[in-house]
């Protein structure tokens, strides 16, 4: 979730979760028409509804990110300097409620001549009263991410390793504390001038920090002239980058993330149901190519997140328990899986476990393993 540094404060998550649900109340009109507007299974419509539900009203923000960039503009040093503080204020205060997202962090300006000097002072004016509220030793810090828009080079990277490291050194922070995500905004990330892919080259020169390559939907468009009504993530040259981005990061432990769509669920009934409709075909397109995250940039779009993305994972429990059943048990069936399918399997249903979507007795009665077993397939270990 994106939001403008203003607009942060400690009872975010809160705040946010009941516009989620209000949306869910004025415009879903029941578990039914909701899955049918989404595309969830008729058969898991009310177990999708709760558990949606359910993660509203607990934990609806998981994953923060302060926005100082587009998402914020351009304002007076003053006003940005206060916005960057105050932000850091809040998501100190944030992280000591129980709803806390698992991760957080600021997207700062970009390191382009005419912003670097703003955005490198953002970013440690942000950092600086985070660590100052929490203490540099809070565990809470584990989750702390720097995302650096229009990365288009490698020395763009090894600047801001140069500056992770001075930051934590400043700040009494223990090494390493900072990890970046690198936005891929423009096509030169993707395929240089003199024909390289630097993306490989950018996650080394990150020297273990670098822990996600993130699309930028619009500026990436743009780049390539694609008209504004056309510029989406399912784009081809949307689906071309970010499968770039995918080989790349493949082995290596850094995420990929999908962009967002700038398509908001607001205004009137149509409007929303649209937007919704629109909003998960998106996110379960992702998800069907392996990209498991994505940007939002609303409240009432957090309701159609969770519900492709449980009902993804929902839809797929039969079949995946099944033939890791048959695999571990050597029997024969319908579908030949090798070591490399069941370790596919086995994370998904891993992936599954962890953001909510399956429970771990659920998992254990369809297949017999437990999540140890289940890490083991993921590891190929016997």
């Amino acid at each position: 979730m994106y939001v403008p540094a203003p607009a942060v404060t400690a009872d975010l998550p809160a705040r946010f979760g009941a516009a989620a649900l209000a949306a869910l109340d004025a415009h879903a009109g029941s578990p039914a028409a909701f899955a049918a507007l989404v595309g969830v299974p008729a058969e898991l419509a009310d177990g999708v509804w709760d558990r949606v539900r359910a993660t509203l009203a607990t934990r609806p923000v998981q994953d923060l990110r302060v926005d100082l960039e587009d998402g914020y503009g351009r304002h007076p040093d003053a006003a940005e300097d206060a916005a960057a503080a105050g932000a850091g204020d809040a998501v100190a205060a944030l992280l000591r409620r129980p709803d806390a997202p698992f991760c957080f962090g600021v997207r700062c300006k970009a390191l382009e001549p005419a912003t670097r000097a703003r955005g490198l002072r953002s970013l440690t004016l942000f950092c600086t009263a985070l660590v100052s509220e929490l203490g540099p030793d809070s565990t809470a810090l584990a989750g702390l991410r720097v995302t650096v828009p229009k990365v288009m080079a490698v020395a763009h990277v090894e600047a801001m390793v140069l500056v992770a490291a001075h930051l934590e050194t400043q700040l009494g922070m223990a090494p390493d504390t900072v990890r970046l995500e690198l936005q891929i905004e423009q096509p030169q990330a993707v395929v240089a001038a003199d024909g390289t892919v630097p993306l490989g080259q950018m996650i080394a020169a990150g020297a273990g920090r670098v822990v996600g390559l993130h699309y930028g939907t619009y500026d990436y468009s743009a780049a390539l002239g694609v008209p504004a009504a056309d510029q989406s993530l399912d784009h081809p040259v949307a689906e071309a980058a970010k499968a770039v981005l995918q080989i790349a990061a493949a082995g290596t432990g850094v995420d990929v993330s999908d962009g967002s769509t700038n398509l908001l669920p607001v205004g009137d009934g149509d409007a929303v149901r649209a937007a919704w409709a629109l909003h998960a075909r998106l996110v379960r397109h992702g998800l069907r190519r392996g990209i498991a995250q994505g940007w939002d940039l609303h409240p009432a779009q957090l309701p159609t997140r969770y519900a492709a993305v449980y009902a993804f994972h929902r839809a797929a429990l039969p079949a995946a328990t099944a033939r890791l059943r048959a695999y571990v048990a050597g029997a024969a069936g319908g579908t030949l899986d090798e070591p490399a399918t069941a370790q596919a399997l086995a994370g998904a249903l891993l992936r599954g476990l962890d953001c909510g979507a399956l429970t771990p007795g659920e998992v254990t009665a369809a297949c017999g393993l437990d999540r140890p077993a289940l890490l083991r397939l993921v590891r190929r270990q016997a």
